[in-house]
């Protein structure tokens, strides 16, 4: 089988975002490791509208081309490293909007979350996703990520070196590219029977 490939969403859109940097972070340490395919998926290049589908996404009838689009990215993906900030005890809508797009394509796929935010970084915000995620029929992996805003950021607006959090994020994509394979042969198994 060819090489896992791993989607690295960066779940905001706001001007100014911290989680730019808090993605490319995870993505400068995921490229070190071997026999994976790291890529970043930034969400504001596919400038989704407040979810304009008509039919439930369940039936995987888009009918808009930049939801197409999406879908189409999102299938070419094994697993996922979500990274979310923290608005208002949960996620960005903008993340739950582009997740909400579409269904199918996140079945069978494993997801791990680096979060960011001032109060408990972006816990409470991981916390809320993984019940999103459960009903997508996505594995969450255990191990998670928190970047905080407070001693993680300069003026809560540039990124620091964050060593002490290199091998919580390492355990992370270690459970998540096992998974990820694991899940792959899952897919491949169904498709077979559907075929």
């Amino acid at each position: 089988m060819s090489e896992l490939r791993i989607g690295i969403i960066l779940g905001s859109t706001r001007p100014g975002r911290n989680g730019a940097q808090v993605a490319d972070w995870v993505l400068e340490q995921a490229t070190k490791r071997d026999g994976v395919v790291y890529e970043l998926v930034d969400i504001a290049d596919f400038n989704l509208p407040h979810l304009d589908e008509a039919i439930p996404a369940s039936q995987g009838l888009y009918a808009n081309e930049h939801t197409r689009a999406w879908a189409e990215t999102i299938a070419s993906y094994d697993g996922f490293v979500m990274v979310t900030p923290e608005y208002n005890h949960s996620t960005s809508g903008a993340l739950k909007n582009a997740i909400d797009f579409i269904y199918g394509e996140w079945n069978n796929k494993a997801v791990g979350f680096v979060s960011y935010g001032a109060a408990a970084s972006g816990a409470r915000a991981v916390e809320h996703l993984r019940l999103i995620v459960g009903e997508l029929q996505m594995a969450d992996v255990r191990q998670q990520v928190g970047i905080s805003l407070h001693t993680d950021f300069e003026n809560y607006t540039t990124m620091k070196p964050v060593p002490h959090h290199e091998a919580p994020l390492a355990t992370m994509l270690d459970q998540l590219e096992s998974w990820s394979g694991a899940l792959r042969t899952v897919r491949v198994a169904s498709e077979s029977l559907a075929a």
